[in-house]
């Protein structure tokens, strides 16, 4: 991987890696949309079968809690792999002699996957909300509801 520095201004360097194939590839300077992608689908996707797996034996709490572990385990998960990409990211550009930052900043990175979890963590208890209420309903009849 050669490690190339962009001076943006005096003194600053972004770094772009490069494959031996000269394509770039991602580094330091860009967000990981196929990451931000995954955080998005299959923690929601995960947690939510958990869920309501557990929602129908008329367990919501530990439903809502079992959706809201996955997906915040995920985006925990996902910040870690961020962290460890862009703590590789710079240490390859201070051994090739620059000092460089990553843009977007690491918190707007992890805030990033942060907030998805939040959201959807927010649509699984509103998800929850609902499936309880069918469940409920359907001990009555229709005429009592």
């Amino acid at each position: 991987m050669i490690v190339h520095g962009l001076g943006s201004a005096p003194g600053v360097f972004r770094v772009a890696y490069y494959d031996y194939g000269g394509r770039q590839v991602e580094g330091v300077n860009e967000l990981s949309w196929r990451w931000i992608v995954v955080m998005l689908i299959a923690p929601s996707l995960g947690g939510g079968v958990l869920a309501f797996l557990v929602w129908q034996t008329r367990q919501y709490v530990l439903g809502n809690l079992a959706g809201a572990g996955v997906i915040f385990g995920s985006a925990l998960a996902l910040i870690l792999r961020e962290s460890v990409e862009i703590d590789r990211v710079t240490r390859a550009c201070l051994e090739a002699g620059y000092t460089c930052w990553p843009e977007p900043t690491a918190f707007t990175r992890y805030a990033i996957y942060a907030f998805i979890g939040l959201l959807e963590v927010i649509a699984v208890f509103g998800w929850s909300l609902r499936v309880e209420r069918k469940i409920r309903d359907r001990n009555y009849a229709p005429e009592w509801r």
